[in-house]
């Protein structure tokens, strides 16, 4: 793809280039309450977890019997109550053979009411990014009722790679990482979207049945975002990487009503692309982060980028480098909020869903009421449906990257709950 060439924007220059703190006064809110921290630690239980991605399963029948469920790698998927409970846990799949990856759930996506095989079931989609799949779990009401089994893995066991052709490059992994899914506008057909990691790649899947009442699903289009840019003063920049990786994305959400979807390129900004069940349509960047255009170079002995000249200027205002998880809370008659993670400095940003995606505010997630703050948010997950006690208005669910206390060296992680009314009145939009 040719490099886009991209407008002058109105911005000033930033003195620290790759990690610049926004020039305001950021709102806080308070979870209500949160998970327990799960450790990337052989000996934790389950092992090797990594909490990274939640959905939102809205109980129809019993709404505040609603279950959130929670990536964690290698750890499988979790399943929570609205209290932050654990309610069980599914693991990935072993590695098929010793030198072989395992399993490892990145991101996870909510459809309810699919039609498939003949019925309408309610599923779950997970990118398993260590074996290049997209795994599929029924989520059972009865279950959740009863505080049983709430999830039944029901992947098509033929199941193919998404973007390997072979089980030799899904060993190279570069395998399915992010994950949305939602419904075509027009046609109501059931999508799933993953992005590709160390890639620009992003593909369109449909929803297809598998043997024995089990679920798969197929690539029908992809598409390939620019990896290096033509900025106002003429010159090219590639966002710094390692040598063999281009800039990927993670964060996407498919925004059914209007048609389009939006993806988060880490160190580049985000694309809204309008979508069909046939495929993409133009790419639009509809905003960049600061660092957009800094020159950096990887330094191979501590496997980090460095600043290896000035600020142009060309970067956007609202967000520092990873651009990372997206959400959208749906309002009244197709209004709404789109939800971006700024990891690099521990906010969000509120878009508007409509128009030309005007900046609404932000808001951090704090300490407060016996749960700890929110850093470095990876996925987040909103429904707006009233779910009953602190989340009439709705629920916001985000990753929290730095769970405290941690429990030893591991890395220690887990997912808050806001209440969304908390949200709405910190940014007041």
């Amino acid at each position: 793809m040719t490099p886009p060439v991209l407008p002058v924007l109105a911005v000033p220059l930033l003195l620290a280039p790759l990690l610049a703190a926004a020039p305001v006064t950021t709102p806080v809110v308070v979870p209500v309450s949160q998970t327990r921290a799960f450790a990337d630690d052989p000996a934790a239980s389950p092992a090797n977890s990594d909490a990274d991605d939640p959905a939102i399963w809205v109980n129809r029948r019993s709404p505040a019997r609603s279950v959130v469920l929670g990536t964690l790698k290698e750890g499988g998927l979790a399943a929570f109550d609205l209290a932050g409970a654990t309610l069980g846990t599914w693991p990935a799949p072993a590695a098929p053979t010793p030198d072989a990856a395992p399993g490892r759930f990145n991101n996870v996506d909510v459809l309810s009411g699919v039609r498939v095989g003949g019925q309408r079931r309610d599923l779950a989609f997970v990118t398993d990014r260590g074996r290049d799949r997209v795994r599929v779990h029924e989520v059972d009401a009865r279950g959740a009722d009863a505080r049983g089994d709430v999830l039944t893995d029901v992947t098509d066991p033929a199941a193919r790679p998404v973007f390997s052709s072979s089980e030799a490059e899904v060993d190279e992994q570069r395998t399915v990482y992010g994950l949305a899914a939602g419904t075509d506008r027009v046609t109501g057909t059931p999508l799933v979207l993953v992005t590709r990691r160390h890639e620009t790649r992003v593909a369109l899947l449909r929803v297809v049945p598998g043997r024995d009442g089990t679920v798969g699903t197929r690539v029908v289009s992809t598409l390939d975002l620019p990896s290096s840019f033509v900025l106002p003063d003429g010159t090219t920049w590639t966002p710094c990487g390692e040598p063999d990786e281009r800039p990927q994305l993670e964060g996407v959400v498919i925004d059914s009503a209007h048609g389009v979807a939006y993806a988060a390129q880490e160190d580049v900004g985000v694309w809204r692309v309008p979508l069909r069940a046939s495929g993409f349509g133009e790419p639009e960047l509809v905003d960049r982060v600061r660092s957009f255009g800094v020159p950096g170079r990887f330094d191979p002995e501590t496997e980090e980028c460095v600043a290896d000249g000035a600020d142009p200027g060309f970067g956007g205002e609202h967000l520092t480098a990873d651009a990372e998880g997206l959400t959208i809370a749906e309002g009244p008659r197709g209004t709404g909020q789109l939800l971006v993670s700024s990891q690099g400095d521990s906010r969000f940003v509120v878009y508007d869903r409509t128009g030309d995606n005007a900046v609404l505010g932000e808001f951090a997630v704090g300490a407060g009421r016996g749960n700890d703050s929110v850093e470095h948010s990876d996925g987040a997950s909103v429904v707006t449906a009233d779910l009953g006690g602190p989340y009439s208005r709705g629920l916001l669910v985000v990753h929290d990257g730095e769970r405290e206390p941690a429990e030893g060296d591991a890395a220690t992680t887990g997912f808050a709950f806001v209440a969304w009314s908390d949200v709405r009145r910190a940014v007041r939009p």
